[in-house]
């Protein structure tokens, strides 16, 4: 079942699109770490690693219920069967089935974020036409005007449909979206990565994206990952971020909700 966390009158709900072996020896995507770097980020995330010693990855998404009952989606998952994902995710993905056991009915979702471009946070996007019919899907314009360096077959399959329907909104760095619900830009690991900071009486989220992927960037934030289009800058946004012991969702630990400064 779907993971909550209350803050306030403010709902944070996890959706689990699926799970599978990262595509490569997790050493390979992290060069610089460690032995020990290792051993400490199994400690604190020990559902991320397999049988083997490898990385297992989980694929999730995040609703936002706010107090006013509007709903928010921050990114999309992997998608299903033939979706961008396929070629190398654990395609389908069950987040249909998830929004279900939420209560959530995709028609009622108001805003879409994606966080990024990358293939396994825009599957459930655009399903033949937007998944979301009602929503505005939310990108930084760094983000969109970067994607024929990012995947140029998304500008057919993601955006052309989105821009058709008017539901594409661009932005330019922060914005405050309510009262509760902030979008802050944290570029690196793609040129307009952002996260969503949800905050509502004394208590807050962040909604990571792919700030960090792996419990060893909570060992040591300064740790690149293989595939950040700018590591300064990505590491520059994961330590701003990181700081004060925030809880963080993440869309590919183990699991799903965590302290920053308590992993």
């Amino acid at each position: 079942m779907p993971l909550h966390r209350r803050l306030g009158a403010t709902t944070v709900t996890a959706l689990d699109d699926g799970g599978g072996p990262y595509f490569r020896p997790r050493r390979d995507a992290f060069p610089q770490a460690t032995d020990e770097q290792w051993r400490r980020a199994d400690e604190l995330d020990p559902n991320a690693r397999s049988v083997d010693g490898e990385w297992l990855l989980r694929f999730r998404c995040f609703a936002v219920r706010a107090a006013d009952g509007t709903l928010t989606l921050v990114d999309t998952g992997i998608g299903p069967a033939g979706a961008p994902a396929s070629s190398w995710a654990p395609t389908p993905g069950q987040l249909s089935t998830e929004l279900t056991r939420a209560g959530v009915d995709p028609d009622q979702v108001t805003t879409v974020v994606l966080t990024h471009l990358h293939t396994d946070h825009i599957g459930w996007a655009v399903v033949g036409e937007p998944y979301f019919a009602n929503a505005r899907y939310v990108l930084q314009r760094a983000e969109y005007e970067a994607i024929d360096e990012l995947n140029p077959a998304l500008r057919q399959a993601l955006i052309v449909p989105l821009e058709a329907a008017e539901q594409l909104r661009l932005l330019d760095r922060d914005v405050q979206f309510n009262a509760a619900t902030r979008i802050v830009a944290t570029p690196g690991h793609t040129p307009g990565h952002q996260s969503v900071l949800v905050a509502d009486g004394d208590a807050a989220v962040l909604i990571t994206g792919d700030l960090l992927v792996h419990a060893i960037q909570l060992v040591d934030p300064e740790l690149a990952y293989l595939y950040e289009s700018d590591p300064d800058t990505a590491r520059a946004s994961r330590i701003a971020m990181l700081r004060g012991g925030l809880v963080l969702a993440t869309s590919h630990l183990g699991e799903a909700f965590g302290y920053s400064g308590m992993w």
